[in-house]
């Protein structure tokens, strides 16, 4: 069986069918589907049955797989690479991680190593919602004008973690418990405001609303409407991209081009479990921890 790839959008995405990730990929196989995946940034493998075993073994062979070994209340029991997100109960308690990803974000972009890929599998959906929008941040990259593009190539955003949790939108309501502790596990670091893929070279913005406080070395009146421009342009409709899950779908994107949002489009009830399993392949170095003693540093 030859492994065929469906375009999804004008933006972004690729549906692959004609694969069992179950089997072993043979090289042909796989330099398919890495090519597919630098192209289309995201990939989608319907219908695949598929043990915590075949989902560590294909995930694997993308590179080194994040360990949630610190987070035991959400990781999938046994497995360690394995995290779970929605609204299912637990302990008598519905999953705190029901409204994770309600910002646009790149994840772990608050950290000087973000996260190269994430993954999703689909184990229950609800009947209508529980998607996931995605933005192509080459594009947003690619639409600017030159002046632009030469003003932000060379320019550093600060990203910090704790942005995250300082404001309530629709659907979504921060809770907070330790800050000083978790601003003390991930300080605010420096990212490019331009990041060049390290695979395909191409340039995309680096940019989100759930981390980007401030742009680096400009006095407030300088950068904030300008970060608030960068920040509506890089989700413009013509760059997104919005997945309607089924059951057993897998889908993986590219963290290093893409931001993606996790809508409040359901209802938390038993009538709308949404339940996923989540991998996350690690990402090389990018960034620099800021300095908050450097002269450029404009607080606000």
């Amino acid at each position: 069986m030859s492994i065929n790839v469906r375009r999804l959008s004008f933006a972004l995405g690729g549906e692959v069918t004609g694969v069992d990730l179950r089997e072993t990929l043979d090289k042909a196989q796989w330099s398919q589907i890495h090519a597919a995946f630098l192209e289309h940034q995201m990939l989608v493998f319907p219908g695949q049955t598929l043990s915590p075993e075949n989902l560590i073994s294909f995930c694997g062979r993308f590179g080194p797989l994040f360990d949630f070994t610190e987070d035991p209340t959400y990781r999938l029991e046994g497995y360690s690479k394995i995290y779970e997100l929605g609204n299912y109960m637990r302990d008598g308690k519905m999953s705190r991680t029901k409204d994770a990803g309600r910002k646009w974000h790149s994840d772990h972009s608050y950290t000087t190593e973000p996260h190269k890929i994430s993954i999703l599998y689909a184990r229950a959906v609800p009947p209508v919602g529980g998607t996931t929008c995605f933005a192509n941040m080459y594009m947003a990259y690619d639409e600017l004008s030159e002046k632009m593009k030469g003003f932000l190539d060379d320019m550093e955003a600060i990203h910090d973690v704790l942005k995250y949790f300082g404001t309530q939108i629709v659907g979504f309501k921060p809770t907070l418990k330790n800050s000083e502790g978790i601003k003390k596990k991930h300080p605010p670091v420096l990212q490019p405001v331009v990041r060049v893929h390290e695979e395909t070279g191409r340039k995309a913005l680096f940019l989100s609303e759930g981390s980007c406080t401030s742009l680096y070395g400009l006095e407030p009146e300088e950068g904030d409407g300008l970060l608030q421009y960068l920040l509506k342009h890089s989700v413009r409709e013509q760059y997104t991209y919005r997945h309607t899950y089924k059951v057993n779908d897998l889908i993986m994107w590219d963290n290093r081009c893409l931001q993606h949002l996790a809508p409040p489009d359901y209802v938390h009830n038993a009538e709308n479990l949404r339940h996923m399993y989540r991998l996350t392949v690690l990402g090389s170095p990018c960034g620099r921890l800021l300095d908050t003693q450097a002269e450029e540093f404009k607080p606000h």
